[in-house]
């Protein structure tokens, strides 16, 4: 297999992009970006690291993020599965990318810029949410923000279909990673309500 190595090679396959491609970024939160992303209720947060790349899902109810100033978001991180990926990432490097989805769109917004972690109490508290509140808060300083081409989602029907029959539950793929020690029925039937009990 040839792979392609060199960046002027790989710009000459696919030509220039179109006006429109750059014109749209926005280096600040504007008006319609600060509309569209203070819609968004789910996120993808990208981050890199000394061990590599992490993609983590963020979601919240209401918006994913809150403004600080138009330079400047933050997100909460609420209860997870204690993994830290992405926030030993962020410690170790700021960068960080995010795609924000509204469901029933195609257009999916990016912001790429920088982002470093905080246990500030005054900034936690602001996302008191059911007498709870966030361990540390991610603060992001816009880099630039961007409309991604809808073609992505519109190629999958993202919002006009259902896969998951006769996918795999958490538990069946956690019972097969652990030969059965962990997992399985019991883990699924559990799950949801656990879930919902530590949900902030």
């Amino acid at each position: 297999m040839q792979w392609i190595e060199d960046v002027e090679n790989l710009e000459a396959l696919y030509g220039q992009p179109p006006s429109a491609a750059i014109r749209k970024v926005a280096t600040r939160l504007t008006p319609l970006y600060r509309k569209w992303i203070m819609a968004s209720r789910f996120c993808v947060l990208t981050t890199v690291g000394p061990g590599g790349t992490d993609g983590s899902p963020r979601g919240d109810d209401g918006p994913v993020v809150t403004e600080l100033d138009e330079q400047t978001l933050a997100m909460p991180d609420w209860r997870g599965n204690n993994r830290l990926d992405s926030l030993r990432n962020i410690v170790s490097d700021g960068r960080v990318s995010l795609m924000f989805i509204v469901p029933g769109l195609n257009t999916i917004v990016r912001l790429n810029g920088q982002a470093k972690l905080t246990e500030d109490a005054d900034l936690r508290a602001r996302f008191e949410h059911k007498a709870r509140q966030p361990t540390t808060v991610i603060v992001i300083r816009i880099g630039e923000i961007y409309t991604q081409c809808a073609r992505a989602p519109m190629r999958a029907g993202l919002w006009s279909r259902d896969d998951s029959e006769g996918l795999p539950t958490v538990g069946e793929i956690l019972a097969e990673q652990t030969d059965g020690e962990e997992g399985g029925e019991t883990y699924d039937t559990e799950w949801g309500p656990r879930a919902a009990k530590t949900m902030w």
